[in-house]
C-alpha cells in the first residue's frame, strides 16, 4: 500500500503543527503550504523540519496553489490557513476576505482542476453563528457579526458547492476556541495567562 500524502495550508500555526504531528504517526507524508513572507516563523514545527516538506504558496494567489498541488499529489488537503483575529479584519475586511473567504475558493479550484481525487478539508468557525444563541449543531443558522466570520461563511458554503456542483469530497470542520502551548500570544487567552502568570512570578503587578 502506497504511503498517504497530506497537504496543510497553514502548517506553521497551532493546529496546523499538531495535525503534522497526527499525520506523521500515522505514516503519511506530509507537506505544508508556507508563504514566503510568512511572519510567523517555524518556531512550532521547528522539530519537524527534517519530517515535512515545505512548498511556497499564498491563498492570494490561484498559480501557487496549483503548483503546490501539481508538486505533491495530495490525497488529502487541509485548508487551516487563515488571517485569525476578528478584531483586526474590521481594520482589514478586504485582505481577510481575500485571504479565508477567496482564498479556499482558489484552494478548492487548484483541486477541482489538478487533482480532484484529493480529499479537502475547510476550516470552518463558531464565528459564522454569531447571535444564533447556543446549543449549536451543523444546521443552526449563520448570523456572522465580522468580515472575519462573513468570510468564513462564504469559505464555508463555497466548500459545500464544490461537493455537490464538482463531486469533489470537500467537508467543513466548524472550530471553536482552542487552547494549547503553541497558541499565539496575540490571542486575548493567551495575553490573560502569560498576564496572570507574569503576576504570580512577580514579574508584574498588573
Amino acid at each position: 500500500m502506497s504511503t498517504k500524502r497530506a497537504l496543510i495550508v497553514g502548517i506553521t500555526g497551532q493546529d496546523g503543527s499538531f495535525l503534522a504531528e497526527l499525520l506523521l504517526s500515522k505514516g503519511y507524508q506530509v507537506f505544508g503550504l508556507k508563504r514566503r513572507t510568512s511572519s510567523s516563523g517555524l518556531s512550532r514545527i521547528a522539530h519537524l523540519l527534517n519530517s515535512v516538506h515545505l512548498l511556497e504558496g499564498d491563498l492570494c494567489d490561484g498559480s501557487s496553489l496549483e503548483r503546490a498541488v501539481m508538486d505533491c499529489l495530495p490525497d488529502e488537503v487541509y485548508n487551516l490557513g487563515a488571517q485569525s483575529f476578528v478584531r483586526t479584519s474590521f481594520r482589514q475586511p478586504l485582505a481577510t476576505t481575500d485571504v479565508n473567504g477567496l482564498g479556499a475558493v482558489r484552494l478548492l479550484e487548484a483541486i477541482a482542476s489538478r487533482h480532484p481525487s484529493a480529499r479537502y478539508y475547510q476550516a470552518s468557525s463558531s464565528e459564522m453563528f454569531g447571535t444564533t444563541p447556543p446549543p449549536h449543531s451543523e444546521t443552526s443558522v449563520f448570523h456572522p457579526r465580522s468580515p472575519y466570520a462573513c468570510a468564513k461563511v462564504y469559505a464555508h458554503h463555497m466548500t459545500v458547492h464544490y461537493r455537490e456542483a464538482y463531486g469533489l469530497y470537500a467537508c467543513n470542520g466548524i472550530l471553536y476556541n482552542h487552547e494549547s502551548p503553541r497558541r499565539g500570544r496575540d490571542f486575548v487567552t493567551q495575553k490573560i495567562a502569560y498576564g496572570a502568570a507574569a503576576i504570580h512570578l512577580g514579574m508584574s503587578s498588573s
